[in-house]
């Protein structure tokens, strides 16, 4: 029998079901991967996730695995070739924001100790509980994405905004939106 999975959760993309079953949710500490979903977020915008998950791996060897302090280095030569590269969304503002983003977060490295202890922070360490249905899907932003949002935006983020910050909090498990039908809302609480 197939579990009840959040409507979101592409059926037909195993690679999207993966992400929706083991990953969107858990609570994630892990600076580099705090890192790449907050600038995979940023390049989702105006996009849907799955276009963004299926050129994940890419993201990842055009972006040195997500290593910040190479990121925060890259010069005009390697946007051009970042500009050119098929496998990842080729978004010059979206490219940009990566290079200001490893450049933020070493800043924020150096101030607050990383991704992690910043964030979560905002949720006293613990995922917030959620408890959405069909008929109450979850919010597109809340107060908290909101001030999230704005934090990021003062110290030099870039695509960052409320909505999109939303669905990193989802993505990172800083909030357990999986609906309550669901077979990973039980597993999360």
């Amino acid at each position: 029998m197939t579990p009840t999975r959040c409507a979101w959760a592409n059926p037909a993309n195993p690679l999207y079901l993966a992400y929706h079953d083991h990953e969107w949710g858990v609570p994630c500490r892990d600076e580099t991967r705090l890192f790449e979903m907050l600038n995979l977020e940023g390049a989702q915008a105006g996009l849907s996730w799955e276009t963004v998950l299926n050129k994940r791996e890419n993201y990842r060897v055009a972006f040195d695995q997500w290593d910040a302090q190479k990121i925060a280095r890259y010069d005009a030569a390697k946007v051009a070739q970042l500009l050119a590269n098929p496998g990842i969304i080729r978004n010059r503002l979206k490219i940009a924001a990566a290079i200001t983003n490893a450049q933020a977060y070493l800043r924020l490295r150096d101030a607050a100790g990383g991704l992690a202890p910043f964030l979560w922070a905002y949720v006293d360490g613990k995922p917030l509980q959620n408890a959405w249905t069909l008929q109450q899907p979850a919010p597109a932003t809340t107060p908290l994405s909101d001030r999230l949002s704005k934090d990021l935006a003062k110290r030099g983020f870039k695509f960052v905004g409320s909505t999109i910050i939303y669905a990193y909090m989802q993505a990172i498990g800083m909030v357990n939106d999986h609906r309550v039908d669901c077979f990973c809302h039980a597993r999360l609480s």
